[in-house]
């Protein structure tokens, strides 16, 4: 389990209005903000800083449902995300693999991925 993980932004208002909605279909939501960085959270754990600095390639996947991945996916592009591969069965990991990419503000490349059947 992933206790945190920090990501660089170019611009943290932007980032952090991206990632608010973005996630809110997988329960994450604002924890702490401090002038250098906010922490988003979710009661299944796994906090995700972001942290104004170095923006450098990183891909993060998020576990959900199916209903998630194209909550996720519809939230991220409302929030000005770019496409990078919209929800769908992606048989090449294995035959339950359904998942979402975008890309936000920053180019970082997200996923949102359920590994079971519904």
């Amino acid at each position: 389990m992933i206790d945190h993980l920090s990501i660089g932004v170019s611009d943290l208002a932007k980032s952090k209005e991206f990632y608010q909605e973005a996630l809110k279909p997988l329960g994450y939501q604002v924890k702490i903000e401090m002038p250098h960085g906010v922490c988003f959270s979710a009661e299944s754990g796994g906090d995700l800083w972001i942290v104004k600095g170095d923006v450098s390639p990183i891909h993060l996947a998020f576990g959900g449902s199916r209903q998630q991945v194209e909550e996720f996916y519809a939230a991220a592009l409302k929030a000005g995300g770019v496409d990078n591969g919209g929800p769908g069965l992606r048989p090449q990991y294995h035959e339950n693999y359904y998942a979402a990419f975008i890309f936000d503000p920053d180019g970082y490349n997200l996923e949102v991925v359920s590994h079971t059947g519904s």
